[in-house]
């Protein structure tokens, strides 16, 4: 209904009891996560970008804050290369050990996804070292050389990359080969990700493509690997994160120590400047691997996409012509009302 050529407002619809009570049982279990994220997330995240512009140091009145602008992130850089030596490192050493951990997880995802014996057996083993090696285990399993193969030369392959990259790419890449046993055991909630993917494609593709001769081989780059193409990006998102906020990297380790250092130049300021830029590390490799595996919409998508956009088109061409009709209305109205209206032959006023 419309008022003076105005569109009557639409009554406000109430929500019923039970509606009522589902959605503040909904409001109520998302707080807790929404108190964590505010007090243990935002909160401490911007305290850190706050203290990483000054220098803070700890006296008996409390915090002592002394502002440097960017000389935090000078001093780091300038007065201390083992930093950016370990960066530099951290990199490489992340570019490389995401694959490796994305391949070995879709490997055994696809082994434990087939017909074999005691396979959920198998599927726990796998997915046992998430839940035994963490913190001092790991720690004391990295001390008794458990993450490493015996039979590997780590010096030999270090030496033969220093001579086609530098010393750090070189000690970056024989950290890898070094803790090889460790980084397949970081695999365990991948090969879960991508098992659940592999359980959700239709065995129907499967026969269809088996009927026109399709192999093993071409039925994986065919169907499997399209249709789990998004588990892939989120497993090496998920990669990235674990392997930067691990215990065992030893930029954390850094971090740490420079927070409760009792140095003048150092402290909570010095390490927030630390971590921002570590932060910023992280973020680029995230985009990184975003933009090699993101997906891309297809032809039909893009199809789909241009006739949405047609008809949207012509919406508006359609309610532009409805708006001119309705002025054409009212003037045609108010001229009648005069008296007075000229037919389109001209043959006067009646």
């Amino acid at each position: 209904m419309k008022i003076f050529g105005k569109k009557e407002k639409k009554p406000r619809i109430k929500l019923g009891k039970l509606e009522s009570r589902e959605a503040r049982m909904g409001y109520l279990f998302v707080a807790p996560w929404l108190v964590g994220v505010l007090a243990f997330l935002l909160i401490p995240l911007a305290q850190s970008f706050y203290y990483m512009w000054y220098n803070i140091r700890i006296t008996p009145n409390g915090m002592k804050f002394t502002f440097l602008g960017t000389g935090n992130f000078t001093q780091i850089w300038l007065e201390n290369p083992e930093f950016p030596q370990q960066l530099v490192t951290y990199i490489w050493q992340t570019l490389i050990e995401v694959p490796i951990i994305v391949v070995f997880a879709l490997m055994i995802a696809i082994m434990l996804n087939g017909k074999i014996v005691a396979r959920g057996f198998f599927r726990l083993i796998f997915f046992l070292p998430v839940i035994i090696v963490s913190g001092p285990v790991m720690n004391l399993l990295v001390s008794e050389g458990a993450s490493s193969i015996p039979a590997m030369d780590t010096q030999a392959i270090v030496s033969a990359m220093k001579t086609v990259l530098s010393a750090s790419a070189a000690e970056g890449i024989g950290e890898i080969f070094s803790n090889m046993i460790m980084t397949l055991w970081y695999s365990g909630v991948q090969i879960l990700i991508f098992l659940s993917a592999l359980q959700k494609v239709d065995p129907s593709m499967y026969e269809a493509a088996k009927i026109d001769g399709g192999s093993e081989w071409e039925c994986f780059w065919k169907i499997t690997l399209p249709t789990i193409k998004p588990m892939i990006l989120l497993c090496s998102v998920y990669s990235v994160i674990f392997l930067s906020g691990n215990e065992q990297n030893e930029l954390i380790t850094m971090i740490k120590d420079a927070m409760f250092s009792g140095t003048k130049e150092k402290g909570y300021g010095y390490a927030s400047a630390m971590a921002w830029m570590y932060a910023v590390v992280i973020t680029l490799i995230t985009l990184l691997f975003f933009l090699l595996l993101g997906s891309k919409k297809d032809h039909y998508d893009r199809l789909v996409k241009k006739h949405q956009k047609q008809l949207k088109k012509e919406e508006r061409e359609a309610k532009r012509i409805e708006r001119r009709g309705r002025r054409n209305a009212a003037r045609m109205e108010k001229i009648q009302r005069k008296g007075k209206f000229t037919t389109y032959d001209g043959s006067g006023d009646y």
